[in-house]
């Protein structure tokens, strides 16, 4: 299917913790300024009719009616029924709330629900980091091609998606790339999300500069700190993304094991990037200590940081060498160098969401 192509109209959300975010997309386009809507409210009734508010802007604008409607919200959920579950960053939804059979009768058209940070790994891979990977790889002349995703969210809370081959991961249970769950390397009895989150920067911080979590600043604040853009604490500043780096590296670490793929990360806290990117990568490079007092590395993949520019070209260049095909005069040419790039998000978190969520809506209804 050739989305850039497509003439098809689906309107599309990103639902956050903090913020609702509507649009429409076209053929990969986005073609109306997005409708930023507050996602907390005093009553589950408020937030529905807010959602609903949200999509009849969007659709006013449009001078074509739109296919589909296909949207980004945190699980868990029964995603193929349009049940949303009991959440934990939006507490108001409890019970099963059937936010797509409702948006169904509401608008008339169908209706596809995923999670946030499965259509944002699904964006990148179709616009973003993945095609801009391979670009930069051909252009050098190299001949690794790399056809794997994860993306990770660190925002409200701590999500995950996986690409591989063109086609978005659908676990069993509506579950899958759910990376939040993951145990914690700096506090074993809580998950990576306590740490890999704006309430983990902040409880960082705030305990590291010894201040009430009442006058605790906002993460952007926390980075300027840090980059000495404002002043403040800048060594507890550096150390809340320190502990962020840390918990998020083990976490990729663990997951990318059974991937294999470029990593993708987005969020309301990716912008932070400068502080933490290059510790998280040290962390999934680390070594394991063996039983005999050896040392053995944490993968058997070598990570880099797509945002260095040293290590970017590494990645790029890599070993490409041409060897001899035994018993034959015939040479083939292949790159030895068993690698990963970690990178931040090309598009933007809520755009490469809508365009993973147009995608996977043109997906289903040709299936269907």
């Amino acid at each position: 299917m050739k989305l850039k192509e497509d003439k098809r109209i689906v309107m599309t959300l990103d639902a956050g913790g903090t913020n609702f975010v509507f649009s429409a997309i076209q053929g990969t386009i986005e073609i109306v300024e997005p409708i930023i809507l507050p996602a907390a409210g005093a009553t589950l009734t408020e937030i529905l009719n807010r959602i609903v508010q949200g999509f009849e802007e969007v659709k006013a604008k449009l001078l074509e009616k739109p296919v589909a409607i296909s949207f980004a919200f945190p699980g868990p959920a029964e995603y193929p029924l349009g049940i949303i579950g009991d959440l934990e960053n939006m507490p108001l939804f409890r019970g099963g709330v059937a936010l797509g059979p409702m948006l169904i009768e509401k608008f008339g058209i169908p209706v596809f629900i995923n999670n946030d940070g499965d259509l944002f790994a699904y964006g990148e891979a179709i616009a973003g980091l993945l095609p801009e990977v391979n670009t930069m790889l051909e252009q050098a002349g190299n001949p690794k091609r790399y056809k794997n995703i994860l993306g990770a969210t660190f925002g409200t809370g701590f999500g995950g998606g996986i690409v591989s081959n063109g086609e978005l991961f659908m676990g069993d249970n509506s579950a899958q790339g759910e990376i939040n769950r993951i145990r914690n390397k700096i506090y074993p009895f809580y998950s990576a999300e306590e740490s890999v989150s704006i309430r983990g920067v902040k409880k960082t911080f705030a305990r590291e500069a010894r201040i009430s979590d009442i006058y605790c600043p906002e993460p952007e604040t926390i980075f300027k700190i840090g980059t000495n853009k404002e002043p403040g604490n800048k060594d507890a500043a550096r150390k809340a993304f320190d502990k962020l780096a840390i918990a998020a590296g083990d976490a990729l670490a663990n997951s990318i094991t059974l991937i294999d793929g470029i990593i993708v990360i987005g969020g309301g806290l990716s912008g932070a990037w400068p502080l933490f990117l290059q510790k998280l990568v040290a962390e999934m490079n680390h070594q394991f200590e063996t039983a005999n007092g050896h040392h053995l590395d944490r993968l058997e993949i070598k990570v880099f940081n797509l945002e260095n520019e040293r290590e970017r070209e590494i990645f790029i260049r890599g070993r490409v060498r041409e060897i001899k095909v035994p018993f034959s005069e015939s040479k083939i040419t292949y790159d030895p160098l068993k690698r990963i790039g970690v990178g931040i998000s090309r598009l933007g978190t809520s755009l490469a969401t809508s365009i993973g969520a147009y995608a996977f809506a043109l997906n289903e209804l040709d299936r269907k």
